[in-house]
């Protein structure tokens, strides 16, 4: 049986060359960092030369640069400390962030009693900027602005460095989480004035564990782990040195090929997009999915014209992996928030979201093997339903 792996958007696959940095690191570099002897320094060094890696990637200085476990972590980390440390009283969002945003904010909402605004996307998924404009206008209280720059489920893109500016110019904190977009795209901090950011190694063929988060200079952000001096106080506790460097090793493949990739995964998603529609009569793709340029190039989401919750599992039989929604949501039995926030009743009632995302290691063969078991489903299920 044909193994497919089509769910980059929750993990990907560990590029050789990552496997090897850190297999060498394991082996050579088992100094702790923080020692001032040589193993010690040499596990430092290594350190210190993928902060740069990032810094110069963003255009940022490396002391922006803080190593985490995962975007998770630099998230939650920008979230409440920007309501401990900081001052701030309200966050404005949207319904379509992910989870580790959502609940955060969430919990500050009801723990810290800070007041929480949510900007309601249209049925494309867009965020109205104008209405952020408004909102940060009207209000004196000290506001954190948390938005995505890529939708992990559906794939829509935000113009950050026009939310950025907004939030500047009203004096408004910004932090955007970018895990699906780190790596994938150029970025330039140096021009887009976000204050916060995130990244996830694991989106781009590193390891898991392993993600750093920007934060903005002066920003007076303070840690929520303590117990040591590390990442310069932000973030307390050894740090991963392979991880690190096998982050650094991921971020370095994916820089130096970038075009080549996107170029790779454009076509194969447009060729996923055109496969669809000819063999699954009224597909629907969720957002601005279907739009190449208006969404990642990384995935497609769609809904498929009848209910089947069984399909993940049908398709995983044949070998073949993709997600009925993010990685954090599709064990639940209700839709997610962004599934709801997109699609009508009678949709959510009668309809089956799929979310197909790719690498520079997928095939068109690939994708013809998955669109024709899914072919098989469908007819499969036309046929229960005449019979019926």
């Amino acid at each position: 049986m044909q193994k497919v792996y089509l769910d980059n958007a929750a993990t990907t696959p560990l590029a050789e060359e990552v496997i090897d940095a850190m297999v060498s690191v394991l082996k050579n570099n088992y100094g702790n960092p923080s020692s001032t002897h040589s193993f010690g320094q040499e596990a430092k060094v290594l350190i210190e030369n993928v902060r740069r890696q990032a810094a110069e990637y963003l255009h940022v200085s490396p002391a922006e640069i803080v190593f985490t476990s995962c975007g998770t972590e630099s998230n939650n980390m920008v979230i409440k400390s920007c309501v401990e440390n900081l001052g701030v009283e309200r966050i404005i969002t949207s319904p379509m962030e992910h989870k580790c945003v959502a609940e955060t904010v969430l919990e500050l909402k009801n723990k810290k009693k800070i007041e929480v605004v949510y900007l309601r996307p249209n049925k494309k998924g867009d965020i109205d900027l104008e209405d952020l404009e408004a909102k940060l206008k009207n209000s004196e209280k000290k506001t954190l602005v948390t938005l995505m720059h890529a939708n992990n489920e559906v794939g829509n893109l935000l113009d950050i460095e026009k939310v950025a500016n907004i939030c500047k110019e009203n004096e408004a904190l910004f932090h955007t989480d970018t895990v699906q977009t780190m790596a994938h795209y150029p970025m330039d901090f140096s021009k887009i004035p976000v204050d916060f950011a995130s990244c996830s190694a694991h989106k781009f063929h590193g390891p898991k564990g392993n993600g750093f988060t920007f934060i903005r200079k002066n920003s007076k952000l303070k840690s929520l782990i303590t117990g040591g001096p590390q990442e310069r106080s932000l973030r307390a506790g050894t740090e991963n040195v392979c991880g690190i460097v096998g982050l650094g090793k991921a971020l370095e493949l994916s820089l130096a090929n970038m075009e080549q990739y996107r170029n790779e995964m454009e076509e194969i998603k447009s060729y996923t997009i055109s496969s669809l529609k000819e063999a699954v009569p009224g597909i629907v793709f969720n957002g601005r999915s279907g739009e190449m340029d208006k969404s990642l190039y990384t995935l497609v989401s769609v809904l498929l014209p009848f209910e089947e919750p069984l399909i993940g599992m049908k398709l995983d039989m044949k070998g073949i992996a993709i997600s009925q929604g993010s990685a954090c949501s599709s064990g639940a039995s209700t839709p997610s928030m962004v599934m709801m926030m997109l699609l009508d009743d009678d949709q959510i009632g009668n309809g089956t979201p799929l979310r197909i995302s790719f690498s520079h290691y997928t095939t068109k063969d690939e994708i013809d093997y998955f669109v024709d078991n899914l072919k098989i489903i469908v007819e499969e299920h036309l046929i229960e339903k005449t019979e019926c």
